[in-house]
């Protein structure tokens, strides 16, 4: 083991004990998924059923959350804000930076659509760590800083007259937090959704106490226990927050209409049970996915008003299972993605614009600007190009893809909803060119609402099924967990190590000195994969 390995090993057991995080709930193991890798060997609807099982657990807390008076400020404030011309911001990183993009479009959709909602089309933003650019990509390393969160607030011009929503699964993403602490001290009504219990993260996260306890800021504490995959919080704790905030952004938009407000948490009981009931068809598609990547061809998902919520399942997956990320169009020699997503309706600059409805909202920054911020020399000699320009090299448009139809499992997947009427045209001039086509058309008893919260519901929970399944057919998950997680960020390196822990029996000094030593091996490998056979080789 070299020095530098082993020096790197210790210099984070010993300085970044807050980054620590085996303590949370939401990075344990649920007892009630612990053979999920069984269910799925002895069937895929099998393993599909331990899946929506702990889903069950989100609408425990949605009873709990949607008649608290926490909740009642929560819709209370937005409304006042609307009245007084101001702005609902919502602030995430990661899975929660993707749910945030996703609520301010599922806003400004209803908008476009209702003639009394048309006024307020711009007083709901977003912020994501890393900028737009992070929804495609993710932008390493951004999470562990409060000042960006800090400066990504201040250039969104946050001010008293906006409600500002940080939404961290954990409770103790820095970035978001960071966002949380601008906007307090910018005098906006500020509230934090998390999903851990608030009295761990105080004991135990002296930011997370800082922010849990500030007198300006409301808490909607989401707890609703591990996630089906361990750590996995673009899962169940990701949905609880859509649940909660969409709900508050639903209400308002109902108020406004002069609609009744729809009862969530027993529209979201149906939202699991007609879910439940379309098992075999998610396992379908589960079957299909295995295969087609085992025989290395690729899929290509198109859709319209729920391209974001595929976005946000195809993105995520590069970190939780360390698969290829999205390419850019003109990086000739970058392998592509397993899983891509696209529109057949436009090309990618429309693209971004019919998904957003705003301009792209991404980070400049310059050497000078890391410097003031505390950024690593690696950030400072060589600041990351996440800016417009670079986000329009990602073609998700109906622009042609020869390099992913070019093989005889190569599959192209239409994903909609069966009142999509104007997706089934663009969709087979698209897909002529793939040797094979499928459809994934949402016909489920989910009636239509202004911000459609349930229907995207329903579309997130299939697709995380649909990614973690296949990942657990493919031998990416170990148990009930994600062993081939990408350290990409101190809460990773952390998760990495206790993984190696757990599955390699072994403690957790040595975890991480076999884990530093891994990611300086060159190549894609996972680095958590390579220690585990050396363990393994070792015992043999």
């Amino acid at each position: 083991m070299s020095e530098a390995s082993r020096k790197a090993a210790a210099d984070f057991i010993a300085g970044e004990t807050q980054f620590h995080l085996g303590f949370l709930p939401t990075e344990q193991a649920h007892p009630r998924t612990a053979d999920l890798e069984k269910r799925f060997k002895d069937s895929t609807v099998s393993g599909v059923g331990c899946l929506q099982d702990v889903d069950r657990d989100v609408l425990v807390m949605a009873r709990r959350v949607l008649n608290s008076r926490a909740f009642a400020r929560f819709t209370a404030a937005a409304g006042e804000t609307l009245r007084g011309k101001g702005r609902i911001v919502f602030s995430g990183c990661g899975a929660t930076g993707r749910l945030a993009i996703l609520l301010e479009s599922m806003w400004r959709d209803a908008c476009a659509r209702y003639e009394k909602l048309a006024p307020y089309a711009d007083c709901a933003a977003s912020i994501m760590t890393g900028g737009d650019y992070a929804l495609v990509r993710a932008v390493e390393f951004f999470e562990d800083y409060q000042q960006f969160g800090r400066r990504q607030t201040a250039e969104l011009g946050v001010c008293d007259k906006d409600m500002f929503v940080a939404i961290t699964e954990g409770g103790e993403t820095s970035s978001v937090l960071g966002t949380l602490a601008e906007a307090a001290d910018r005098n906006a009504k500020c509230f934090l959704l998390f999903n851990n219990p608030a009295d761990i993260l105080c004991a135990k996260l002296e930011r997370s106490k800082k922010a849990v306890t500030d007198p300006r800021v409301t808490v909607l504490d989401l707890f609703c226990g591990p996630m089906a995959l361990a750590g996995s919080t673009r899962m169940q704790a990701t949905t609880s927050e859509q649940l909660i905030a969409g709900a508050m952004l639903e209400t308002v938009a109902c108020e406004l209409c002069g609609l009744p407000r729809p009862d969530f948490a027993d529209a979201f009981a149906n939202v699991l049970e007609v879910l439940e009931n379309s098992a075999p068809a998610i396992a379908r598609f589960i079957d299909l996915e295995a295969r087609c990547y085992a025989s290395d061809c690729r899929i290509t998902y198109y859709a319209d008003r729920y391209l974001l919520d595929i976005f946000t399942d195809t993105a995520e997956r590069t970190p939780t299972f360390m698969l290829t990320p999205f390419k850019k169009a003109d990086d000739a020699d970058a392998p592509e993605p397993w899983a891509m997503a696209k529109s057949p309706l436009y090309p990618t600059s429309q693209v971004w614009q019919n998904c957003f409805r705003r301009e792209l909202r991404c980070i400049g920054w310059g050497p000078e600007d890391y410097r003031k911020m505390g950024g690593t020399e690696k950030m400072i000699s060589c600041p990351p190009a996440i800016g417009k320009e670079e986000m329009l090299r990602f073609e998700v448009g109906n622009e042609p893809v020869p390099r992913r139809c070019d093989r005889p499992g190569d599959t192209a997947v239409l994903v909609g909803w069966n009142d999509e009427k104007c997706l089934a045209e663009a969709f087979g001039k698209q897909a002529v060119s793939f040797p094979r086509r499928e459809k994934m058309i949402f016909s489920f008893d989910i009636p239509a609402s202004p911000l459609f919260l349930m229907r995207h519901l329903a579309v997130k929970l299939f697709f995380n099924t649909l990614s973690t399944g296949t990942m657990v057919r493919l031998g990416r998950v170990s148990g009930n967990c994600m062993s081939f997680v990408a350290p990409t960020n101190k809460k990773l390196i952390d998760r990495a190590a206790r993984l190696i822990s757990d599955l390699g029996h072994v403690d957790y000094r040595t975890a991480c000195e076999l884990l530093f030593e891994a990611m300086e091996s060159p190549g894609d490998a996972s680095p958590v994969q390579i220690v585990l056979k050396k363990l393994a080789s070792q015992k043999k």
